[in-house]
């Protein structure tokens, strides 16, 4: 650091302040009872202000630079504007605080000799006069909200632009500084009892400060640190205990009061606050670190230093002695301090830390020494750092290239005077002036040089440890190599021109100087011969991996020489400080960077002079991929093999040009250079010369070039020719062009290549003729033909090729994947090892398009019975979850009907029966169950009160204690509570109320459950006889609610339910005696006895059902009946008798009387015997469901269908 002095003044008074405008220009000085401004470029006195009556203690600049107060002696403040024009005067008139007083003040410059005040009638500024009652100490303008703070020994005052008042405060001592903190929010107040006051802008008190001294240690300056990068705020405080100190906002102390062993007078931090200001009784300013680390003195007087400041944005300081009124303005010039050891570079920052920089991989370490850095010195693993009291030895942690992790080895105490310092594994070289001092790390000199002339360069290069080599520049000229184990320097060369910089090669042979002339000159060690020399030169630098290549800067350029060739140059700012492989390290200002350099031209230099091992090491240092590819031809065309192999391996295309080891046919190897060199006719030439035809068959081949490749086919062969085809398909196909591929593909008989194309493309008349023509064991390409007949949606040419190569397999798979299920039939019927092939698939088809019963049909033919019963539980299943109960009663109808079927098997007998009976009451349950649903879920019902009223009935007396899923026993019991409401059995309606009020009701339904529990209260306890059921064959009534069930409670009879209207039907069922088979009973029944004739009594059978109909209403039933007989008895036991009857029994029978259910096996046959014979019943041939006839044919009126089993009018038998 060095202090130069810019310009210098001095005013006839004392000067107590000072301030700069925020931009830097002018200067403003309180001397005397006038303000001066100066010009700060060149100290020139701008004018003097005067508008006080006293000597001017204070003066402060607002952020904005519009204007400047100053504060005086005389009580009063006044506010200037930037054009050097007073606008507004604080005075000590006696007013209250609450008296408002408007005034316009003006000073222009003529008042300076005329020293009067005019007041101008138009009122310009309004103001309010405050009573100061003693000097102006300080004044501090807001850096935010440019309010002025004004503080003399009793009081301070705050007055803005904005506000009418100036608001005062009173103070317990006498305020000597004050501050502002960045953001304008507080307030710092220094006072002569030694206390801090911080306030808020209002100036209400927020923090207190005590300094231990108290009244023996006044504050006499403070400072808030302007730095934007620090988290907290700082403020510094320098008092007469002869302390600085810095404390938080909070009021904190940061670390340690440090000692200055002089009285502080003023306290100024640089623009950015990285350095302070300290000026006082010494006679002297001191620059510090923020952390108060003194660095070094700016500039001595001869009397107390009252003030100092830092011109805003810059490294210039005035300094100012109160005695003699001298005025001192200087420049910091903060030198660089730093050392470079191949790829680390060590620089100073902040003046007392140390960053170690890795230029390659931008790794960086800070080392905080918290003293000032002098001096810097790195050498392989070692760094050395000058404080000044102190020399620190540094090591590294470990020997790896990339650590970065310092460690302190030694500590030399004492105090050194040096110019320059250098550090080698066991010493450190001290330089001063004309002399070098070699020590060890412990001290101890251990030898010296005395040299004939200053010390302008040294550098370390390199050497065993304790036993290194400094090379010396003199300014003499003189250029010296000494060892620090030998006393005797060597004497390289000496030049008549002063030493600047120097650089030795890589191998020691070579010496590079920069002299004061600005001249690179290049020197043979040995011979002391002048090589060359280059000018506009400032640093030079050999390359570390190159010994015939330097670099140097100068004249804003980078210049890099290769051996003798012309210099090659690119623009860069800064100095060159080291070379290393194709990095340059440049030093700009305060920055390091490494520049990355392409050696394309120095090879290039050496192509052109044929040297091509020279070209190779360049290129080795960093060139492109072409640049190595013309290295590389560049050298075989020269012969230099070695290099070509090397150049060509570092391309990655060594095989183009190494020639096999032991072979001498030189016209092989220059055809393949040829050939990669794009010289294809020549290639071809030596090719065939040194017969080597079918390389350059290949060559031409590789390249499309077919017609001359056809010049090297060997007489025609066959295989040759086919080859040559076969490329040229490749080569046709590659460049889109699939016709011609496909021909030339088939021409050559690779027909796989032409299937392939073709079906790609969709060209299926071309796979028609290649099917066609393939022979049939040709059977790859014909299987691929048929693949691609699929893929194009031609399923016969599919066939026909299948059946051509005997594929019946394939052919099934077609017809199956098709779904061209007769030819599929047809097939398996020839084939019956394919029927699982062909009929799993069709059943699954049949299912997934709602086609069960031939599904299920499918299935068995398949034999595969399990999963027909699979998949029919699971679409019930389904249909149950979703509500729709008709389709789930015909599904478990079927399901029933299926396991039937299974039953027919011996080993499945008992279980399937089992499914069947529990299939079939599952179907009636879920049939009756969807008018339930229907008629509780959506607004309207077809359904009669009366059809209602049965299924609820049917349901409950069916209900198991566990419902089956799907099915509510809430909306059973609440269809039934209102349909019996409704028909008058009051009684039932009243049990089913409730029984729904022990169970879990949806709120849906709650009110209306509520409504009629309450409303069939106001009933009679009784049923309609009019719903009371009757069984047909005791003539018994039976009650509305049967714990029985649904069979008569007399004779256990059960009763038989219409599938449509549920009302019981008047059927008996009976049972044949022993020993008569069905058919038997069948005849028999057919014999018919002799009866009665009854005009009109009954009507045609219809057609596939079984129809009673009666039109009169003629008891049909005589009295001789024997089936009659049968049932007149009293049933007494609580077992069920069923009835019996024998041959005469079934003689005396109407065929039109009896209806049978011809189950088929293993079930047996059900006979139903109609005691109404003039009510006709009609029963389903399929499902054997009875319906009431008008029922029936008015539901398949509708559904063109029987309504429980679905089986069409038209299909013909069961």
């Amino acid at each position: 650091m060095r202090a130069v002095l810019t310009w210098r003044d001095k005013a006839e008074h004392c000067i107590y302040d000072l301030a700069f405008k925020p931009d830097g220009t002018q200067l403003i000085l309180a001397a005397g009872n006038r303000l001066l401004v100066y010009d700060t470029s060149d100290g020139t006195l701008l004018q003097p202000l005067k508008g006080h009556k006293d000597t001017v203690y204070c003066v402060a600049y607002a952020k904005d630079g519009k204007r400047f107060a100053s504060g005086s002696a005389d009580k009063s403040v006044i506010i200037w504007t930037s054009k050097l024009e007073g606008i507004l005067k604080y005075t000590s008139w006696p007013v209250t605080s609450s008296l408002h007083l408007h005034c316009g003040l003006i000073i222009k410059s003529s008042f300076v000799a005329t020293e009067a005040f005019v007041v101008c009638c138009i009122i310009i500024y309004s103001c309010l006069l405050v009573r100061h009652n003693d000097s102006i100490q300080c004044v501090s303008y807001n850096p935010v909200t440019h309010q002025l703070a004004s503080c003399s020994s009793s009081d301070f005052g705050l007055w803005s632009p904005e506000q009418k008042s100036v608001s005062k405060h009173k103070s317990s001592s006498k305020i000597t500084c004050c501050s502002w903190t960045n953001d304008g929010q507080y307030l710092a107040l220094g006072m002569f009892n030694g206390i801090i006051s911080i306030r808020n802008k209002n100036g209400e008190e927020k923090v207190k400060i005590e300094r231990p001294g108290g009244s023996l240690s006044p504050i006499w300056s403070i400072c808030w640190n302007p730095s934007r990068e620090e988290h907290n705020d700082i403020l510094a405080v320098a008092d007469w205990g002869q302390k600085l100190s810095f404390y938080q906002l909070s009021g904190k102390q940061i670390g340690k009061d440090r000692s200055l062993n002089f009285d502080p007078c003023c306290l100024s931090y640089f623009t950015k606050g990285e350095y302070i200001l300290l000026g006082g009784s010494d006679k002297q300013v001191s620059l510090f670190t923020k952390d108060g680390v003194r660095l070094g003195t700016v500039g001595e007087q001869n009397s107390w230093v009252w003030t100092c400041k830092v011109k805003p944005d810059s490294n210039y300081v005035v300094r100012r002695s109160c005695q003699d009124g001298t005025i001192s303005f200087y420049q910091l010039i903060f030198s660089t301090v730093h050392g470079l050891y191949k790829d680390r570079y060590a620089y100073r920052d902040s003046m007392t830390d140390v960053i170690v920089q890795h230029l390659i991989t931008e790794q960086k370490v800070r080392i905080k020494c918290k003293e000032l850095v002098k001096k810097i010195a790195i050498y392989k693993n070692r760094l050395a750092i000058q404080l000044p009291e102190k020399i620190l030895i540094y090591e590294l942690y470990s020997d790896d290239s990339s650590d970065m992790h310092y460690r302190v080895k030694e500590r030399i105490v004492k105090k050194f005077e040096c110019n320059l310092l250098v550090v080698c594994a066991d010493h450190i070289i001290l330089c001063q002036e004309k002399r070098l001092q070699c020590l060890s790390f412990s001290g101890v000199k251990e030898r010296e040089w005395q040299m004939e002339s200053l010390i302008r360069y040294i550098k370390v290069i390199g050497g065993p440890p304790g036993r290194e080599g400094l090379l010396v520049g003199l300014k003499n000229g003189q250029i010296l190599k000494i060892f620090v184990d030998n006393l005797f320097a060597i004497v390289l060369l000496k030049q008549a021109t002063a030493v600047r910089c120097l650089d030795m090669s890589a191998s020691r042979k070579k010496l590079a100087v920069v002299d004061e002339n600005d001249m690179c000159l290049v020197y043979d060690i040995h011979t002391k011969e002048l090589l060359f020399q280059e000018p506009n030169a400032n640093s030079v630098a050999w390359n570390t991996q190159c010994e015939d290549m330097l670099c140097f800067s100068g004249g804003g350029y980078l210049n890099i020489k290769a051996s003798t060739f012309p210099v090659h140059q690119q623009k860069l700012q800064g100095f060159v400080v080291g070379y290393h492989g194709s990095k340059i390290f440049c030093l700009h200002v305060f920055s390091m960077s490494a520049v990355e350099v392409p050696q394309s031209a120095p090879m290039y230099q050496y192509l052109d002079r044929k040297m091509f091992k020279e070209a190779y090491q360049i290129a080795c240092l960093g060139v492109t991929d072409t640049d190595w590819r013309e290295l590389a031809m560049e050298a075989l065309e020269g012969l230099e093999f070695e290099t070509a192999k090397k150049a060509a391996s570092c391309h990655g295309c060594r095989g183009y040009f190494l020639k096999k080891r032991g072979e001498t046919n030189n016209d092989l190897f220059l055809a393949d250079v040829f050939s990669y060199q794009g010289k294809f006719h020549e290639a071809a030439k030596l090719y065939k010369r040194s017969g080597h035809e079918n390389l350059a068959l290949d060559m031409y081949t590789d390249l499309r070039m077919f017609e001359y490749a056809k010049d090297f086919l060997e007489s025609g062969d066959p295989k040759e020719t086919k080859m040559l085809i076969t490329k040229q398909a490749d080569w046709a196909r590659n460049i889109n062009e699939p016709k011609a591929a496909v021909e030339m593909y088939i021409s050559a008989g690779e027909h796989v290549k032409a299937i392939e194309i073709s079906g790609d493309h969709g060209w299926v008349d071309t796979l028609i003729d290649i099917a066609r023509k393939l022979d049939k064991a040709e059977r790859e390409p014909l299987l691929m033909c048929a693949h691609y007949f699929k893929k194009l949606d031609n399923p016969g040419y599919a066939a026909e090729t299948y059946l051509k190569i005997g594929d019946l397999k394939s052919l099934v798979q077609l017809h199956v994947e098709t779904q061209r299920w007769d030819e599929a039939f047809a097939l398996g019927e020839k084939h019956p090892e394919f029927k699982d092939d062909i009929y799993v698939p069709y059943a699954q088809w049949l299912a997934e398009n709602d086609r069960f019963e031939e599904s299920q049909k499918a299935f068995h033919k398949a034999g595969r019975q399990q999963e027909a019963v699979k998949v029919l539980e699971q679409l019930t299943h389904n249909a149950v979850v979703e509500n729709r109960f008709n389709d789930a009663a015909y599904y478990y109808w079927m399901l029933s009907m299926q396991c039937l079927d299974i039953a027919q098997d011996p080993a499945q007998k008992d279980v399937m029966l089992d499914k069947f009976h529990h299939f079939q009451h599952l179907a009636e349950l879920y049939h009756g169950y969807h008018a339930i649903h229907q008629y509780t879920e959506e607004p309207f019902s077809s359904h009669l009160p009366e059809t209602l009223f049965n299924i609820s009935r049917f349901l409950l007396h069916s209900l198991t204690k566990d419902p089956p899923l799907g099915i509510s026993k809430v909306k059973t019991l609440f269809t039934l509570a209102k349909q019996s409401k409704a028909l008058g059995a009051y009684k039932l309606a009243r049990h089913a109320y409730d029984k729904l009020q022990g169970l879990h009701i949806p709120a849906r339904f709650q009110k209306s459950i509520e409504l009629g529990s309450l409303t069939i209260r106001s009933k009679p306890f009784h049923d309609s006889e009019e719903l009371v059921p009757l069984c047909y064959r005791c003539s018994t009534n039976n009650p509305l609610l049967n714990n029985l069930g649904n069979v008569c409670i007399n004779c256990r009879q059960p009763f038989v339910f219409s599938a449509s209207s549920y009302e019981v039907l008047h059927l008996v069922e009976f049972y044949l005696e022993e020993g008569i088979t069905d058919e038997e009973a069948v005849s028999l029944i057919d014999l018919e006895a002799p009866r009665h004739k009854h005009e009109n009594k009954w009507q045609e059978i219809t057609s596939n059902s079984q129809t009673l109909r009666l039109d009169e209403t003629t008891d049909s039933m005589r009295d001789d009946d024997p089936f009659t007989a049968k049932l007149s008895f009293e049933q007494g036991g609580s077992e069920f008798v069923p009835v019996v009857v024998s041959r005469s029994v079934l003689r005396s029978m109407s065929r039109r009387d009896v209806l049978i259910k011809r189950w088929p096996p293993p079930l047996q046959w059900q006979y139903f015997r109609s005691l109404l014979p003039d009510a006709s019943i009609t029963m389903c041939p399929s499902c054997f469901q009875m319906f009431h006839s008008e029922d029936y044919e008015l539901l398949v009126l509708q559904h063109t269908c029987c309504p429980y089993c679905r089986r069409r009018i038209d299909d013909p038998g069961p």
